[in-house]
């Protein structure tokens, strides 16, 4: 945690009220974003009790598995919920734009730009925390590997068509979830705590209520105490006011409510299986409906204020201007979208349980890349977040007092003037180091000359972005009087080493590999164990 962000929290708990860590939102927001907010059978992660879904705030849609150890009832709310996602992906899924690739030749092996189709937008769907975001995770692993009565006629329990598609759906979104920066898959608690600070836990910070309590307090209470009473207050019934975000349900819930109403619902489906005529079949049909209306109502009432709360906390990161890269980071994901929209129509297997060493690497290397960048972007965008990298001493702001044009020796002298900066902060500075400040929006060099520590002054040889002439170009140099900030990192990261094609895998990374083998589909899985 930064100084900036201790600081805050501190004020927070002063206060009674979040304080802002940001000034700029950095993450991106859809116009017509698909909320899902889940829920799950206590003591079984991966069967789904029910979840409102949807992109109209007014009117979500609401599934509901009474019976979650029945496999027939589960694989119909799957079933459900790819009714209402699908449609959603694949209203983006047609709309594209031409943009520029770069790929290599297998003829040249030369690296080439290629036109190709970029969708315009990708859906984004938005769940209310971390542990949201692990059981869209879950649902894709138990899901994508399903087989279908047309795929195998005689396997037990069949999918309907559209589940292993959802799966493979739900797996990708997963996967980019753990890309820093990435807004295809976001937890709305992790957003809202990125951009304010609380005076609880971050651990806290996960209860959606709770959070949303401290930024947005009821008018004449403070953020304390309204965080307080969303976490423990509870009716009559003993039942909490707020309901946590889910997956996970209250305990008091699971016992005083939803356990007799599946078990009411139990015994009318048992009642009307042994009807032995009409009238009387009729009559116990009734019943069963109304335990199953019981149940879903016991769901609605537990899901619908996270529902509300979802929309409240969308609404109040609206209300922060976007990121200057943050579009930048969405045409990422929207690459991301199209390349998976792609590898689905040309009919691909779905993704493996385990990934190759390769493909474990390259996985790897990308999110180190991108959070380096996502850091760095975000300092750029965010004078608060800047600061926060100040304190750090890994990057530092003044006033420019002196310029001194100085040239490169050499047969082509170019132009290399000395800038002297001074600073009230305090950057890790040592002789020779590369310093960097936005020019443009490209990141311009520049090389640590000296420091005096007792007058807060820095000489910096700057070395790039000034043209290709003899005298530097206007503007690409700072002059006296001008305020200026340089950063120690560095704003655009490079790639690393290039790793061997999966043929070439080493034994010691389980390779070289045979033949590739379709995965086959799971016999049974500890998502399916009740």
């Amino acid at each position: 945690m930064s100084l900036i962000a201790t600081l805050s929290r501190l004020e927070a708990v002063t206060t009674g009220r979040a304080q802002p860590l940001a000034t700029v939102r950095h993450r991106h927001l859809s116009e017509r974003p698909l909320v899902f907010v889940p829920l799950t059978t206590a003591g079984e992660a991966g069967a789904p009790l029910g979840a409102l879904v949807g992109t109209d705030r007014d009117a979500p849609r609401l599934l509901v598995v009474p019976q979650p150890r029945d496999r027939d009832l589960r694989f119909a709310f799957l079933a459900e919920l790819a009714d209402v996602v699908l449609p959603y992906v694949d209203s983006h899924a047609d709309a594209v734009e031409a943009a520029e690739r770069t790929e290599t030749d297998p003829e040249t092996g030369k690296r080439v730009k290629v036109e190709v189709e970029l969708c315009a937008d990708a859906p984004q769907i938005v769940v209310p925390s971390r542990a949201g975001v692990e059981f869209v995770r879950l649902l894709g692993r138990s899901m994508r590997f399903r087989r279908t009565a047309e795929q195998d006629p005689e396997a037990p329990h069949p999918a309907p068509p559209r589940v292993p598609l959802l799966g493979r759906w739900l797996t990708h979104y997963g996967e980019r979830a753990r890309v820093p920066g990435s807004s295809l898959l976001l937890a709305l608690t992790e957003v809202l705590g990125r951009h304010w600070a609380t005076g609880q836990s971050t651990l806290e910070d996960q209860h959606l209520g709770a959070l949303l309590a401290w930024i947005d307090p009821p008018a004449g209470t403070s953020g304390a105490e309204a965080a307080l009473r969303a976490e423990l207050a509870r009716d009559e019934q003993g039942q909490l006011l707020c309901p946590p975000a889910g997956p996970a349900t209250d305990p008091a819930f699971d016992n005083k409510l939803l356990a007799p109403a599946i078990e009411r619902y139990d015994r009318a489906r048992t009642a009307l299986a042994a009807a032995e005529d009409g009238l009387e079949a009729d009559t116990r049909l009734g019943i069963l409906t109304a335990a199953e209306r019981e149940v879903r109502e016991l769901v609605l009432s537990r899901t619908r204020p996270t529902w509300d709360a979802v929309w409240r906390g969308l609404d109040l990161l609206r209300e922060l201007p976007e990121g200057a890269h943050v579009e930048e980071r969405w045409t990422r994901d929207r690459w991301s979208f199209t390349g998976h929209r792609d590898r689905v129509l040309a009919g691909e297997p779905p993704q493996p349980r385990r990934d190759d060493a390769v493909t474990a690497a390259n996985k790897l290397a990308t999110r180190e890349r991108e959070q380096a960048r996502l850091d760095a972007q975000e300092a750029l965008d965010d004078p608060l977040v800047m600061a926060g990298r100040r304190l750090a001493g890994e990057a530092f702001a003044g006033e420019v007092t002196e310029v001194v044009m100085a040239y490169s020796e050499g047969k082509r002298p170019s132009p290399r003037p000395l800038v002297t900066v001074r600073t009230d902060d305090r950057p890790h500075l040592g002789e020779r180091a590369k310093v960097y400040r936005s020019l443009g929006g490209k990141p311009q060099s520049a090389e640590c000359v000296g420091v005096d520590p007792d007058d807060g002054l820095v000489v910096l040889r700057v070395l790039d972005k000034m043209g290709r002439g003899k005298e530097p170009e206007p503007g690409s140099v700072p002059e006296k009087g001008d305020r200026v900030c340089f950063t120690l990192f560095e704003h655009e990261q490079r790639g690393g080493a290039k790793l061997p094609d999966p043929e070439q895998t080493p034994w010691t990374h389980g390779g070289p590999p045979g033949e590739p083998v379709p995965e086959a589909a799971d016999p049974l899985t500890q998502e399916d164990v009740l």
